[in-house]
């Protein structure tokens, strides 16, 4: 592509100030903006990224179609919420208006085994518009290709075990909410854990509907299946609550949490396959006591056994760089609803954005 590749943000928000910054230093540039917040709509976006200005003012989300039928973008990045059923809107637009996207949103990484339906649809108006919508972040390496990469190099596997924790207040109230953050254990075990407590014909019935509530490892339990070839025959998921011995403050949810009650919780994804292997994989999303960081660890169990570990992932600015340097992919990817399992590695991308995008 001759031109800069032309960038639509849609949530300009905390993940945004990394998105829209990083896509001008990939020398591409943001043609809109978006938002629902009223302390945002209105302001240039070069206000939210601490550069000058850039000419892009943020318009509210219900002019979304207008702004993007006017500015008419290559690619949309979608950084609102944590479920596919959230950011449906955003994804449908998109792929009624034939123009591609990529989302933050954690189940959108794999939405075919918790909300199929929604997949379907989004997938079938994106073919019939020729465009390509999926879900990337944090997941795409750290969850997902840092994984096979180490599988690829094993000889046999009995078992891939996962464990990643990260703050929820980097992430925004949505996602704290989601994970049960403030709330009494009463009614974490209410509104969160006792969702699990299913069969799994009650879990078919719900995920067919739409309703289902996966953690994030659900949904990359999905990809990893799907990227090693392996045939899923059952998988379960249990969400419990943590806790801290004092009160914590969280500025996302501008309430102190209270000791003894949730800061978040911890969601393990149980998934069987044909093959023989089982993927167990852990997220423990919570409000962070002062001596906590994140931390990602994963081991392949079988010949050789092998683990992994990284400390300290700065997640936030890892989440967004991923999202930044896929949109070429994304762009250059075959139409529908296309998990970046079937689009191919992530790779760091020096070259201007719009070198790498096909004609």
């Amino acid at each position: 592509m001759e031109r800069k590749l032309r960038v639509f943000q849609y949530g300009s928000g905390k993940m945004s100030v990394y998105t829209m910054r990083y896509v001008y230093e990939k020398g591409a540039e943001i043609v809109g903006a978006v938002d629902v917040n009223p302390a945002i709509i209105g302001k240039d976006i070069g206000e939210i990224i601490g550069t000058e200005n850039k000419g892009v003012i943020v318009s509210n989300v219900s002019d979304a179609r207008k702004v993007l039928e006017e500015t008419k973008p290559d690619i949309v990045i979608v950084t609102t919420m944590s479920l596919i059923s959230d950011v449906d809107e955003a994804l449908t637009l998109c792929a009624e208006l034939g123009i591609n996207a990529i989302t933050t949103c954690e189940e959108a990484f794999y939405p075919m085994n918790s909300n199929p339906n929604l997949t379907r649809k989004i997938d079938e108006l994106a073919k019939k518009n020729n465009c390509t919508i999926t879900g990337s972040g944090y997941q795409d390496i750290y969850w997902g290709q840092l994984v096979t990469s180490i599988a690829g190099s094993t000889q046999k596997i009995t078992k891939i075990k996962g464990s990643s924790s990260y703050n929820v207040e980097d992430y925004g109230i949505a996602l704290a909410k989601a994970h049960g953050a403030g709330l009494k254990l009463e009614d974490f075990d209410k509104e969160i854990a006792s969702a699990d407590r299913i069969s799994e014909e009650e879990r078919k019935e719900i995920i067919n509907k739409g309703e289902y509530m996966p953690s994030y490892m659900w949904n990359v339990n999905g990809w990893l299946a799907e990227k090693l070839g392996l045939t899923v025959t059952s998988q379960t998921q249990k969400c419990v609550p943590q806790t801290y011995k004092e009160d914590i403050f969280s500025s996302t949810l501008d309430m102190t949490v209270k000791a003894g009650d949730a800061t978040g919780m911890s969601a393990v994804v149980t998934t069987e396959t044909k093959e023989g292997i089982t993927i167990e994989t852990e997220c423990i999303g919570k409000v962070y006591s002062p001596d906590e960081y994140d931390k990602n660890i994963w081991t392949v169990c079988g010949e050789p056994d092998t683990t992994i570990v990284v400390e300290r992932p700065a997640t936030v600015e890892l989440t967004c760089a991923s999202i930044v340097n896929r949109l070429p992919d994304v762009v250059n990817a075959k139409p529908g609803y296309v998990p970046t399992e079937q689009i191919g590695e992530l790779c760091f991308k020096v070259k201007p954005l719009n070198e790498y995008v096909r004609d």
